[in-house]
């Protein structure tokens, strides 16, 4: 399995790579800040883990995932609750982070 960071377009063989442990689908960590994102591992609370170590913020992170066939992108994962960010739920409930997360995901991905 291989974890990356990314801030422009994954090549085919980055794509390839980090699309390969869940057949297609890609769960990812963005920071919304940065514009940047980490893709490719087991576990979202492992991206974050790595963008935080790189200097992001706790607050800038959220997660998701982006279905490689459909380029359907998603906002679920248990890194997402947040009540203190008025985000009392794993889906991003807010519209405007949700623009940000989508932006980031298709420079890279779609």
């Amino acid at each position: 399995m291989t974890t990356l960071v990314l801030s422009t377009k994954a090549t085919t063989d980055e794509i390839k790579s980090v699309s390969e442990h869940f057949q297609g689908y890609i769960k990812v960590v963005a920071d919304i800040e940065k514009e940047i994102l980490c893709a490719g591992a087991d576990r979202h609370v492992d991206e974050e883990e790595i963008l935080l170590a790189d200097g992001s913020k706790q607050d800038n992170l959220w997660g998701g995932g982006v279905d490689m066939e459909t380029h359907e992108i998603d906002y679920n994962s248990m890194i997402n609750l947040r009540p203190n960010q008025d985000n009392p739920s794993r889906d991003i409930l807010s519209q405007e982070i949700r623009a940000k997360f989508d932006g980031i995901v298709k420079k890279i991905f779609i």
